[in-house]
């Protein structure tokens, strides 16, 4: 596809969407959900597979992700163009706000750690009213939406820092100043930049900056997730503590990590991004023993 195509067809996606209510938005996701799944086999290959390595094998759920999918993205860019007072008020309800509040109160600084499930994209914004709040980014493969989506992203109290040296430097720093930093701690990472950890009951490459930034003096490790509620009718932010055993050791905090995400993956595992390749090898980083000898 040529960039002008693309960009012709970015500036027709957002004419429609910009006209769109989030119930219609959703409806639009879960149809083109569909026409992904139908016109990728390699997505159709990477989604079925994740889904059976993690242990999800029935039919029915496989169909709801194929539509949950699809609003996953297109919910993101229809939120990147509603004006910031909307996209706040569409949060019905929160849970475990008391712990951020408590964090903030001792003057620590707040790790929040967002997977891919759910709508991610209103934490961030919702959580930036109170506080200032520094969230570490790609940006996306197509540079035509690079200023959708820096435009939509760093609102309120919201500055966005690269996935780069740089960008872990600057979260470093918000750290130290008893502010909050937020990355997805899902995405798989380079080599040198990982260890193999659980996922599922099967080793998965996984990044040590979250566990490593987690180690730092007065800092507080906090999961957040954006629940879709039904029918359009907005999210329920769920805030969780991690309770930490006490090993600090980055391999084991990693694994720790991992399971917190498991146990909050398994609440509502449609509306996980299953078609991230995530128990694939990364190139250039040596596979788990069992892998090797399997």
């Amino acid at each position: 596809m040529t960039k002008r195509v693309r960009t012709v067809l970015l500036r027709s996606l957002r004419w429609v969407l910009a006209r769109l209510s989030l119930a219609g938005a959703q409806r639009l996701g879960r149809m083109l959900g569909w026409v992904w799944w139908l016109a990728s086999a390699r997505y159709r290959r990477d989604l079925s597979e994740t889904l059976a390595h993690a242990g999800f094998s029935e039919r029915a759920l496989r169909r709801r992700v194929i539509g949950e999918t699809g609003v996953q993205v297109v919910e993101a860019l229809w939120l990147w163009l509603q004006p910031y007072a909307r996209v706040v008020s569409l949060v019905r309800s929160v849970e475990g706000w008391e712990a951020v509040r408590a964090a903030r109160t001792s003057g620590k600084g707040i790790l929040f750690l967002t997977p891919h499930l759910g709508c991610f994209e209103i934490t961030s914004l919702w959580a930036a009213q109170a506080m200032p709040l520094t969230v570490l980014y790609r940006p996306p493969r197509q540079p035509e939406l690079v200023p959708w989506l820096r435009a939509g992203r760093a609102r309120g109290g919201v500055q966005l820092a690269p996935a780069d040296r740089s960008g872990v430097r600057q979260l470093v720093a918000a750290l130290r100043r008893g502010e909050a930093v937020g990355l997805l701690p899902d995405q798989t990472p380079k080599a040198g930049e990982g260890v193999w950890a659980p996922f599922f009951g099967r080793p998965v490459w996984t990044m040590t900056l979250a566990a490593r930034l987690s180690l730092m003096g007065d800092v507080v490790t906090v999961v957040v997730w954006g629940e879709r509620l039904p029918n359009g009718a907005g999210f329920r932010l769920h805030f969780a503590p991690v309770a930490w055993s006490g090993d600090e050791a980055v391999a084991t905090r990693a694994a720790q990590i991992n399971r917190v995400l498991e146990t909050w993956i398994r609440r509502a595992p449609e509306q996980y991004l299953w078609g991230y390749p995530r128990f694939k090898v990364p190139a250039g980083v040596a596979p788990p023993v069992e892998t090797a000898h399997g």
